[in-house]
């Protein structure tokens, strides 16, 4: 099991380009596929406090990161120069 999980929709495009991301940087993560509807999110609200997606759990450096745009710029800034290193 990875430190890094990443709670996803399937067909969300946001979701994808953390996906993609990920994988492009040969980043180890694990998913975790969410219900369609915001009100069966209940585990993803329970790690992040809201039920939108994508969120990933960084557990190795105890992060919690919501928004696509903010998750990316975390891959490139921090995971990525260590998946590369």
């Amino acid at each position: 099991m990875s430190d890094l999980v990443l709670y996803s929709l399937d067909g969300c495009p946001y979701c994808q380009r953390v996906h993609d991301a990920l994988d492009d940087h040969g980043i180890d993560y694990d998913t975790k596929w969410v219900e369609g509807l915001h009100s069966k999110r209940n585990e993803v609200k329970r790690v992040s406090g809201q039920r939108a997606v994508p969120v990933l759990i960084d557990e190795e450096r105890g992060v919690t990161m919501p928004e696509s745009s903010n998750i990316l710029e975390y891959v490139e800034r921090t995971l990525a120069p260590r998946a590369e290193a």
